[in-house]
């Protein structure tokens, strides 16, 4: 019987990658992989991958340029259906006080609410998850649902011709 308490996480987290500590992270067990920020990535001709992590327009972006010998690729899709390439290689990643080494895909999520995303390959029987926790603070809802709603509200069937495509050919 093993006796080692697993520690338990939140669906968010700080934590710290690539010698930068504090970094919001989403825990999401949906995911089968994890992921992280990447920009300026290129392989040259001498084989090595080289990146930065996270994107200039990140307060977490420092432009170090990171070279890796060692690395691999997959084939993702996306929620979409969409099929891309994407470059994997490993951190070392401190969440909740432990050291995991985790092999993460290398993508462009500037237009996702959290720069690392930590999927359920990379915790399994190293946390369990507590929904209800977070560490991180979920940002706001898109501003331009809120006027959505409310035109939802004060007429759902005009809403509902007006947006639905099934609704504006009727």
């Amino acid at each position: 019987m093993n006796d080692k308490k697993i520690p338990t996480i939140g669906s968010t987290m700080l934590v710290s990658i690539g010698g930068r500590d504090n970094i919001p992270a989403k825990i999401d067990t949906g995911a089968d992989s994890s992921s992280i920020w990447v920009s300026h990535l290129r392989v040259d001709k001498d084989g090595v991958l080289k990146f930065r992590l996270f994107g200039e327009d990140s307060p977490f972006y420092n432009g170090k340029v990171i070279k890796r010998k060692e690395f691999k690729v997959a084939v993702v899709r996306s929620a979409t259906g969409e099929e891309q390439v994407r470059y994997r290689t490993y951190f070392t990643l401190k969440i909740s006080g432990k050291k995991i080494k985790v092999l993460f895909n290398l993508s462009d999520r500037s237009n996702n609410n959290f720069p690392v995303l930590i999927g359920r390959r990379s915790i399994s029987g190293k946390f369990l998850v507590d929904v209800s926790k977070a560490e991180v603070e979920r940002p706001p809802k898109n501003p331009r649902t809120e006027p959505l709603m409310k035109e939802l509200q004060e007429n759902p069937y005009e809403f509902y011709k007006k947006y639905s495509r099934k609704g504006a050919k009727q």
